[in-house]
């Protein structure tokens, strides 16, 4: 989403790098880039002249004035105001009370409800005993969908198809959860497809007779201005607890998320990126200022990988790996992981600098489906002793996976390679070598 905006910053980054020094001249003009980059992303234009000025003020301060590298140190300063305007440190979720009800609220389309499902998969992951409540009442799929998000994560969902008041159901749905020794209640509200009196009534009403510990606003990162907008009319009505930003896969502008919370002074807790109910993170300014500005964020890959990973499973695999036996079971097992962690083209930007060189490759999850459709066509002997594999053997696995010899034979090809390398580090790993180099 933030590819555009990534791309004008570094266009006028380029106007400092390579400067001897900082001067109020190379300022301004940067300092005026800057701010066009933001608005055509965008953001709020009393928030990105706001920002600016604020970065022209610490970029003439003498000590940038005589830095080695200003270019760099003009960066950085970039970098600590966009994570200031988004918040400047991650905020958790308040989940007091016995149980503690979450109220979820936006505009219909926005994603509350597959929210709410992935909120449900990532308080559970935390040991949390969650219940699901659907207080969708005009909306019969919406009911429908929560109840298929619930069976795919494993909560349960309590809802009331038949019963057409909210408040009652939300009720209903606490008495149950002290009943069943709930923990976490999560509730589903209704959306429209504009503001209207009716629907903030009702939202009003929930948030009186629950009293949430926590009401989380959903707002469609692709809407532009108008997600800014709604979400100051959502908090001069509820006044919620915090934003989540749904849709950040996508191509949009993207710079209304940076605007929301310099517009209404709550903080953004969670960001989504996809369908998959794995595809959740807690919102890290820092981390996301970083991504912005083509820096990568290796803390949100790393912890991804933690969650998708499963701890046994990765030291059998390194077993395999220490005693060069790693075959295609485990290959085709690593992508499944993979797969895990989210959209593809999402973790490669998170690689600093891979980002900005793969902007143009169209990479998903489905590039992995040839793969696994060859490895799925190998006899069981073969994915284990894939050095028996002939050309007639070649032939039948190229037929069986819709594929052509010369892609069997590429892969082949690759994971030897693969394998090589990995022997090779064992064999620098046990004579000490490797160790020596990491230090």
């Amino acid at each position: 989403m933030f590819e555009n905006l990534q791309d004008k910053l570094n266009q006028a980054f380029k106007t400092l790098k390579g400067q001897g020094r900082i001067t109020e001249i190379n300022v301004a003009a940067t300092v005026k880039e800057v701010r066009r980059a933001l608005t055509d992303a965008d953001v709020n234009y009393k928030v990105a002249k706001e920002v600016t000025d604020r970065v022209k003020e610490k970029a003439l301060d003498r000590k940038v004035l005589i830095a080695v590298e200003p270019g760099q140190l003009f960066v950085k300063i970039v970098q600590e105001e966009l994570t200031e305007l988004m918040g400047g440190e991650a905020e958790g979720i308040n989940l007091k009370g016995d149980p503690a009800i979450i109220l979820i609220a936006g505009l219909q389309g926005s994603g509350k409800t597959t929210f709410s499902g992935k909120l449900a998969a990532f308080l559970k992951k935390q040991g949390r005993n969650v219940l699901l409540t659907a207080c969708d009442i005009y909306r019969p799929a919406a009911i429908d969908q929560l109840k298929v998000l619930g069976e795919q994560v494993g909560v349960e969902v309590y809802a009331e198809p038949e019963n057409k008041n909210a408040v009652e159901i939300a009720q209903n749905a606490l008495a149950h959860a002290r009943k069943t020794g709930k923990k976490v209640v999560i509730v589903d509200t209704a959306g429209r497809l504009a503001v209207d009196e009716v629907m903030m009534k009702e939202v009003e009403n929930l948030k009186k007779a629950l009293n949430p510990s926590e009401t989380l606003f959903v707002v469609d990162s692709m809407t532009g201005q108008d997600a800014v907008n709604t979400a100051k009319t959502f908090n001069d009505r509820l006044n919620f607890d915090g934003v989540v930003l749904t849709k950040l896969d996508g191509d949009a502008r993207g710079g209304a998320a940076l605007s929301i919370r310099g517009v209404v002074q709550k903080p953004i807790k969670f960001m989504s990126t996809g369908e998959k109910m794995e595809a959740l993170d807690i919102f890290y300014p820092d981390r996301m200022a970083s991504r912005i500005l083509g820096m990568g964020d290796v803390i949100s890959l790393v912890e991804r990988a933690q969650q998708a990973f499963d701890e046994d499973e990765a030291k059998r695999i390194s077993s395999k790996m220490r005693q060069n036996k790693f075959d295609f079971n485990d290959f085709r097992g690593q992508l499944q992981q993979i797969k895990k962690m989210g959209n593809i083209k999402d973790l490669i930007g998170m690689i600093p600098g891979m980002g900005k060189m793969m902007k143009d490759v169209d990479i998903d999850n489905d590039s992995f489906k040839p793969i696994e459709a060859i490895i799925g066509s190998m006899t069981p002997i073969e994915r284990e002793r894939p050095d028996i594999i002939d050309g007639n053997r070649k032939k039948r696995i190229a037929s069986g996976s819709g594929t052509s010899i010369q892609e069997v034979n590429n892969l082949l090809k690759q994971f030897d390679e693969m394998r090589k390398m990995m022997k090779k580090m064992n064999q620098m790993n046990s004579s000490g070598k490797l160790s020596k180099m990491m230090k």
